[in-house]
Order: structure tokens, then sequence, then C-alpha cells
């Protein structure tokens, strides 16, 4: 299975350019979407599951034009959107029921054994008889989870999932979708989060106002910030003036001040320590640093 994605355009009534010529192959496993809030993702997402149209483009699965062919595409596809809703007036397993039911499970018997399954795995199986509408908010959002993944789809599309969950929820979710994108199954994960990313995706792109600005493996996006992440210690003053002067990606007070990590591509006077980055560092770098300067700014 592949979805190749062709020249993708999305301008909405306003004329606002949601998607900007977009080209990109995606294949089985975890492949991510990361960006800033207003990047387009969740309007690619929409596209993707055909609940909106390109303004020009299109996107292929295994050939085809998914605008013509959305049966096919629905009877394979699960969904998460970022603003997930169910019937309030259903209990919890009663919509986990009604969503397996959409997904072509007909034995009522062997749905409600998944049901309990699911239930279980997103940790909701104590509160199967509670409604919907009566869950915390990080229930619900396990709930949309479950209801995505219920019916083994072969292409699972999830807008922000994690949104709302708390850590050991988010592991809990990244460990699910590690152990399906073992079976040929299609998964994409957009989100802002960027440890969503390093945590589960084999490729991933970026995603900066329409436009793919990196494509490839996240530890590639790493390597474009090699040499440009440092670890600093800095009294109250020093620390002032650096937050004028650089990207600050964390902050620790210690007796002297504060120790900081910048992202920077002129190294710092002084104490700096260069460290290894990481994918936050990454992320920083190249939207703050990499992107301007190719565009000269």
């Amino acid at each position: 299975m592949k979805i190749e994605i062709r020249n993708l355009n999305k301008v909405y009534p306003n004329g606002n350019q949601a998607l900007k010529n977009l080209n990109i192959d995606i294949e089985p496993g975890i492949f991510g979407l990361l960006g800033p809030n207003g990047a387009g993702k969740s309007s690619l997402m929409r596209i993707l599951v055909t609940l909106m149209k390109p303004t020009s483009g299109v996107v292929l699965l295994d050939g085809k034009d998914i605008q013509n062919h959305r049966r096919e595409l629905r009877s394979i596809l699960g969904y998460l959107p970022q603003d997930f809703r169910f019937f309030t007036s259903l209990k919890t397993w009663e919509f986990l029921d009604y969503s397996a039911a959409l997904a072509g499970m007909k034995n009522r018997k062997e749905r409600l054994r998944e049901v309990d399954r699911m239930l279980d795995q997103v940790g909701l199986l104590e509160v199967r008889d509670r409604k919907a509408n009566r869950l915390s908010g990080g229930m619900k959002r396990r709930l949309g989870i479950a209801q995505a993944l219920i019916g083994n789809p072969k292409l699972i599309i999830v807008d922000e999932p994690t949104t709302g969950l708390d850590p050991d929820e988010r592991i809990r979710f990244r460990n699910i979708l590690s152990g399906l994108s073992q079976n040929d199954v299609i998964i994409i994960l957009s989100t802002h989060i960027v440890g969503d990313i390093s945590s589960t995706c084999q490729k991933m792109a970026l995603l900066n106002k329409g436009e793919i600005v990196f494509s490839g493996r996240p530890e590639a996006l790493v390597g474009e910030a090699r040499g440009h992440v440092y670890r600093l210690h800095l009294t109250e003053y020093e620390f002032e003036k650096a937050k004028e002067e650089y990207n600050i990606i964390s902050t620790i007070p210690v007796e002297t001040g504060w120790e900081v990590q910048v992202v920077t591509d002129t190294p710092p006077d002084g104490n700096a320590v260069l460290i290894e980055p990481n994918i936050e560092h990454a992320y920083v770098y190249y939207m703050e640093h990499k992107i301007h300067a190719d565009l000269n700014i």
C-alpha cells in the first residue's frame, strides 16, 4: 500500500492558501507530520480522509484517486480528528461498539470481544459502562483513539492524538501505534508535539505555512542542528541579555544563576559547551534559522 500526494493545493474561499504544491510519498509504517499551529496539517488530514476536496492536485492510494474511490478508502480507514465528537447518550462501550459496526464488524460476539480488548488497551475497561460525555478530557481522547483503531484498519490517520493526554497515556498510545506499524499499516500522525515524532515515527515531514520544508527520517532533521546547540551557565544579567540574542530551548535555575540551552548559528562567547541536539532542538533550529536563511530573511 502506498499514498502519493502530487501537486496538492488548498485555497479557502477567504483567499487563505492552507496548502501549497505538496508532493510526498507515504508507505507502511508511522509517518509523522510536524508543524506549528496553522501550518496546514489539519487541512491535509481532512483531504486525506475525503472530508474536503483539494483546490488542485491529487492524492493517490495504490494509484487510485481517493476522491473517486471514497468508499474503498473509508473501508480501510481509521480516523481521529482533532475535534473528536461522539453521541453523548451512549455509554463508552456502546459508542465503541457502534464504531466497530461502522468499521464492518458484523458478528456481534466477535465485535463485543474486540470492544473490550480495545477498551483495555487504551485503559478504559473499568469505565466501559460510564456515559461517554461523563469521561474526563483525557479519557475522551483515549476513546477517540480506540474508535480510530478498532476493526484493524489498514490506513490510520490521527490528528493531534496526544493532546490532553498525560505522560503515561502518551507512552501507552505510542506503544500501541508501534505495535500496529509492524502489520503493513500506514499510520499518519499529525502533531505539533515534537516528542510524538521522535518516539514513534520512521519518517516525517515538516510543514510550515502550507509547504513541506523538510522530508526524511527524524534523525536527519536532528543532523541539521548538529553544531548549533550550546549549553551555557549564565548570571541573572547574562540571562536577560541572552533572551534577546538567542532561541533559548530550556532554562534550569542553579545557585549561580541559570543553566540554559540555546540554538544559534554563531557560537556564544564565554563558557558555552557544544551539545548533541535532540529533535526539539532540531525543530527550533530548522524553523527559526535554516528556513529563514534559505529564504534570505
